[in-house]
């Protein structure tokens, strides 16, 4: 189901999921991202032991992503999202890499690299997001059926959420590509 309307929605209830859904993709991107992190930590201490030099599927500036790498990745990630073609999975972490060195220009601090990321985003991206009272009304009233007997007041906050996720997601799909297009990103892996 896509999060961009609401129109198939016939009451609260369905509004409610959907909004659930949109926070769960958000989340599921973000869960993505942790996946990532996790795999590569435990890569970075096999490497340091391996004496096979590893073939080279991508480089993304100076660095380079091993096959080991990505192999790991995707077996895990193809665990949590069946389905997925290695080309997104390699994807998500040359966009990783970006966002981690983006980061690192601003000094952002965490225990961890998706805390990195998370701390990155809120504050290039989600800080910035402003979401007008009317903005809200508006979203409201041209959803009002789909609201059925709700008050506004009871869905605001909801719906606020859901604009800024919305919001979010769209900034940094746009922040990335920008990214990407400024980075010298050569992709050698055989389909």
């Amino acid at each position: 189901m896509k999060c961009t309307s609401l129109s198939d929605m016939r009451s609260e209830s369905s509004y409610q999921v959907s909004v659930i859904r949109c926070q769960y993709k958000a989340s599921r991107i973000l869960l993505f991202f942790i996946l990532l992190f996790t795999v590569h930590c435990s890569l970075f201490t096999v490497h340091c032991s391996a004496e096979v030099i590893d073939r080279v599927v991508a480089f993304v500036d100076d660095r380079a992503i091993t096959m080991s790498e990505l192999e790991n990745n995707y077996k895990d990630t193809v665990k949590l999202m069946p389905g997925i073609k290695k080309e997104e999975v390699l994807n998500t972490a040359i966009n990783r890499i970006l966002l981690l060195r983006e980061a690192k220009k601003l000094r952002i601090e965490a225990p961890a690299k998706d805390a990195i990321i998370q701390e990155y985003i809120e504050l290039k991206l989600k800080t910035i997001i402003k979401i007008t009272e009317e903005d809200l009304k508006e979203f409201y009233e041209k959803n009002r059926k789909e609201f059925g007997n709700v008050e506004f007041d009871d869905v605001r906050d909801k719906i606020e959420n859901y604009l800024i996720e919305k919001e979010v997601n769209q900034r940094l799909e746009k922040h990335i590509e920008e990214l990407r297009s400024k980075a010298y990103i050569k992709i050698q892996l055989e389909k």
